[in-house]
C-alpha cells in the first residue's frame, strides 16, 4: 500500500470513488476496498498524516471534518440502528493521512 493513498489515489481522481458527503475541505465516500457490510471513510482534502499531527491552525478544518463524520454516522444510525466511527494510529494506520471510518456490520474478512 502507499504511504498516502487519499492524496496519492482518492484526492488526485487516480481512484474514482463513490461520494457519499463532500465539501470544500473534506470527502466522505465509501471504501474501496471495504471490510464491512457498510464502510465509509472521511477524509481532510489537506494532507494530515494523523490525529497526532493535527496543528491548531487545523481547528477548523478538524470541526469540518467531525461534523462530516457526524452527518455520515447519523445516515448510517438511521439506515441500520447503529454504526463505529473509528481512526487508526501507528502501526494501525495503514496510509499516514488522518481518515475517519464510519462502519456497520460484522468484518467481510
Amino acid at each position: 500500500m502507499s504511504e498516502d493513498f487519499y492524496c496519492e489515489e482518492v484526492l488526485s481522481g487516480r481512484t474514482l470513488v463513490q461520494k457519499v458527503i463532500e465539501t470544500d475541505n473534506v470527502l466522505a465516500y465509501y471504501h474501496t476496498r471495504p471490510f464491512y457490510p457498510v464502510h465509509i471513510v472521511a477524509i481532510p482534502k489537506k494532507h494530515i498524516s494523523s490525529l497526532l499531527t493535527l496543528e491548531p491552525s487545523d481547528n477548523d478544518l478538524l470541526l469540518e471534518l467531525i461534523d462530516v463524520v457526524k452527518q455520515v454516522a447519523a445516515k448510517v444510525t438511521a439506515e441500520h440502528g447503529a454504526c463505529r466511527v473509528i481512526t487508526n494510529l501507528g502501526k494501525y494506520q495503514d496510509s499516514k493521512h488522518l481518515h475517519w471510518h464510519v462502519i456497520y456490520g460484522e468484518p467481510l474478512r
